[in-house]
């Protein structure tokens, strides 16, 4: 018969190892999150591209009679050749006009600072910045020398590129595969929790995939019509730019605002100022109307956390961090409802969305039948 003391400090033991294995093992899938971050990003990138891929291949089989291998392969070439048209659009006519912009703009600038030197303060202002020339000149040297990292990185995301795809497809041919993998990850108890928590999570995504793309389309066919009034070159590739890069929020827009205003500068400066205030009020359209109306029906994100996001992430990341700030705040958002939220602290806070969903709708069906 073992004595009680001694069980006692089996027990204990028994109690303490189990702790420390708990905390090793915590702490060893930490560093292996950290050491992986940026596999799991791709991964991450492969799955939104899977859920994309289902959904279009979801559509297109219930409009038509063929296969679902037959629609997959449907789809993803459709996208490839999308993907393929869109970098050829882009790099080549914009990059054109770019290459002419580089001549014209020393000429913009001169007759930009022709009409503020008729005024003291621009005058002052002038005196105060680097000549343009010599300016190119001081940063030759450090464009060359970054040319090659340039073209190295260019290839490594086009490798990405292939690997996030070749991953989504795998993924949408068989999700049901690697979602049983995921399930049985989790303890037997919580399976169907599991379970319930992947359907939330691939539908929110589905409907933030499905509202990004409706505003990415209406953004582009905006800002397309807007330079085609405006009688700036290259006005549909333009709207094409603008709408791919309208996926990043907050700051995609920014960015495809820059190639415009300089292409409007080689008309003149004046050009320049109406594509600005163009693609001000178009952002202003889109982040105060259009977004909050796709939201209600995908997922709602708060600004500030979804800013905060995509500033962390894209020091943590880069610009591929950026990219995936706002689907991954979305995923954070219902894990925290889900698990913490609801099964730590009992509040059903999902069910309580989904009611306040309905009756917005109700509301809506009412108000249409009057």
């Amino acid at each position: 018969m073992t004595p009680p003391k001694h069980s006692e400090s089996l027990a204990f033991a028994r109690r303490v190892l189990i702790a420390t294995l708990v905390v090793v093992s915590v702490m060893l899938v930490l560093l292996l999150i950290w050491y992986a971050a940026d596999l799991l990003m791709l991964v991450f990138a492969a799955v939104l591209i899977s859920i994309l891929l289902r959904s279009l291949t979801d559509f297109l089989t219930s409009r038509t009679q063929i296969s679902h291998g037959l629609a997959l392969a449907i789809v993803s070439l459709a996208l490839v050749v999308s993907i393929a048209v869109t970098a050829w659009l882009v790099t080549g006519r914009i990059g054109a006009q770019l290459n002419q912009l580089r001549v014209l703009l020393p000429q913009a600038f001169q007759n930009v600072a022709t009409y503020l030197s008729q005024y003291e303060w621009g005058r002052n202002a002038i005196s105060s910045l680097p000549d343009w020339n010599q300016w190119l000149a001081s940063r030759g040297g450090t464009i060359i020398s970054r040319l090659g990292g340039f073209a190295s990185t260019t290839l490594g995301a086009i490798i990405n590129t292939l690997v996030v795809f070749i991953i989504g497809l795998y993924l949408a041919s068989q999700p049901d595969l690697y979602s049983r993998g995921l399930k049985r990850l989790v303890p037997f108890g919580y399976r169907e929790r599991a379970e319930e928590v992947l359907g939330v999570m691939e539908s929110a995504l589905e409907r933030w995939i499905m509202g990004r793309l409706g505003l990415m389309i209406m953004n582009g066919i905006l800002t397309a019509i807007g330079l085609w009034i405006l009688g700036v070159p290259l006005a549909f590739t333009l709207g094409l730019l603008a709408g791919i890069l309208n996926f990043v929020p907050n700051f995609g827009p920014l960015i495809a605002a820059i190639p415009a205003v300089l292409i409007a500068f080689m008309k003149s400066p004046q050009h320049a100022l109406y594509v600005t205030i163009l693609y001000i009020v178009l952002q202003s359209v889109d982040g105060y109307i259009l977004t909050p109306l796709v939201d209600r029906r995908s997922v709602e994100l708060p600004p500030v956390l979804t800013i905060a996001a995509q500033v962390l992430l894209g020091l943590a990341f880069g610009f591929v961090g950026i990219l995936l700030a706002s689907p991954l705040t979305a995923v954070a958002m219902i894990l925290v409802k889900m698990i913490y939220v609801e099964d730590l602290l009992g509040d059903n806070v999902m069910l309580k969305v989904e009611e306040e969903s309905e009756e917005e709708e109700a509301q809506e069906t009412v108000a249409a039948d009057r």
